[in-house]
């Protein structure tokens, strides 16, 4: 005997609804810093700092953060003065990076703050060159005169304006003073006597980088990582002979023109000092390389992680270790690899140009336009600008119109299939 099952409608069409509509995902964001601060002049000095820094590259791959940003007549006036240009580049990254909070935090949220404080990790802790909990600030709010401050154990500021705020993802405020982290000299290195090391010959001395070293030389590109010896130092991962060897047929690194085969090269390299441990200990996964520098924010990027007791490289579509330090003395440490680090976006599914826009221009190729959105009611907007915020890139849209035509088809399917209860 055949049983007959009702579906009252009230149940299945909510249902349906929610199937159907659930197919519009909300894009996922990278954040793209400089250009949410290039409509303030005054933060000029700072936004500089983002860039030449890499932090603002380090900031793409990140959401829920809070960026304390410290406006030009301040920092000019800081001591030192981030702003001479002769300080240690890996230092003075790591004062950048002790300036991004990786909390998102409101305005009403800091007015939120119990008198005591609140402990909030910076984008500092994660390098694994701070001290103990030294990559930390506490914030504290005072009720009675609405001050926000800022202390760690060598300085403090006040905060002073909201600039922009993207809910959930990120907050800009303008600080009236440079924060730097405890026991970091920014003095101490200025003097330095530069390395003067040769890096070809120390991975020819190394009797399986010979490939590299050709390459390097060839590509002219060494002498911009000897330069990088007085700054802020410089981590290369140089695959060995081997590596090389191994490479499949189908790769052509070979037969790419000079300008790809360069870009590759400094996809090789970290612009900042790691000796292994620290690599071993490594918080931040993702890290920018040269070639992000060169190209542009999110991309190019290395994945480092710790992986089965030894330091794992992922690149997207290649997974290399190291298997050995080639060099380390501060401030170059040369790795060897077991891989050729392969970059996703040369020799992945969608390969890119080396000469594509990457501000996010109206030309072809260039990235999906900005997002405009509103501006909180009583946010900072110098006279005359535009308060929509430019910073965001949709990413991933690819795939989440994919997901949502799967599901609408799944709807449709579902209400063909149930029609003859819609109606009863």
């Amino acid at each position: 005997m055949a049983i007959s099952i009702s579906i009252p409608n009230y149940t299945l069409l909510p249902f349906l609804y929610l199937l159907l509509f659930s197919s519009y995902h909300l894009p996922i964001f990278s954040i793209n810093v400089t250009d949410l601060l290039t409509s303030y002049p005054d933060l000029s000095d700072f936004t500089n700092l983002l860039t030449t820094t890499a932090v603002a590259a380090d900031l793409a791959h990140r959401t829920s953060v809070t960026l304390l940003a410290v406006p030009n007549p301040f920092l000019r006036s800081s001591s030192p003065d981030l702003t001479a240009g002769h300080h240690p580049s890996s230092n003075l990254a790591d004062v950048i990076r002790y300036h991004v909070l990786l909390e998102y935090l409101s305005l009403s949220d800091l007015r939120r703050i119990p008198p005591n404080g609140k402990l909030i990790t910076t984008l500092f802790q994660t390098t694994g060159r701070a001290s103990s909990n030294s990559g930390t600030v506490n914030i504290t709010f005072n009720p009675s005169s609405n001050a926000v401050t800022i202390y760690s154990p060598t300085s403090n500021a006040t905060l002073l304006a909201l600039i922009k705020t993207l809910p959930y993802n990120i907050s800009i405020f303008s600080i009236n003073s440079l924060l730097v982290p405890y026991n970091l000299d920014l003095m101490a290195s200025e003097t330095r006597p530069l390395l003067g090391l040769n890096i070809t010959k120390a991975l020819i001395d190394g009797h399986q980088f010979n490939v590299a070293a050709s390459m390097l030389q060839a590509s002219g590109v060494v002498s911009e990582f000897e330069g990088d010896e007085g700054g802020a130092g410089i981590t290369i991962f140089v695959p060995t002979d081997d590596a090389f060897a191994d490479l499949p047929s189908s790769v052509k690194l070979q037969s790419l023109p000079a300008e790809k085969k360069a870009v590759v090269l400094r996809f090789h390299v970290l612009h900042c000092y790691y000796p292994l441990g620290s690599l071993e200990s490594i918080v931040n996964p993702v890290q920018p390389t040269l070639a992000t520098e060169q190209i542009g924010a999110a991309s190019f990027t290395l994945n480092i992680s710790r992986v089965n007791g030894s330091v794992g490289i992922d690149t997207g579509i290649v997974q290399a270790s190291v298997t050995q330090t080639v060099f380390d003395q501060k401030p170059v440490a040369i790795f060897g690899v077991s891989k050729v680090l392969l970059p996703r976006e040369f020799f992945g599914k969608n390969p890119i140009e080396v000469n594509r826009p990457s501000n996010g221009g109206g030309t072809p190729g260039a990235q999906p336009p900005d997002i405009a959105l509103s501006p909180e009611p009583g946010m900072y907007n110098p006279a005359g600008r535009d308060s929509s915020p430019t910073g965001m890139e949709i990413r991933s849209m690819a795939v989440a119109e994919k997901l949502g035509l799967q599901r609408l088809l799944l709807g449709l399917w579902c209400i063909w299939l149930n029609y003859p209860y819609l109606w009863r």
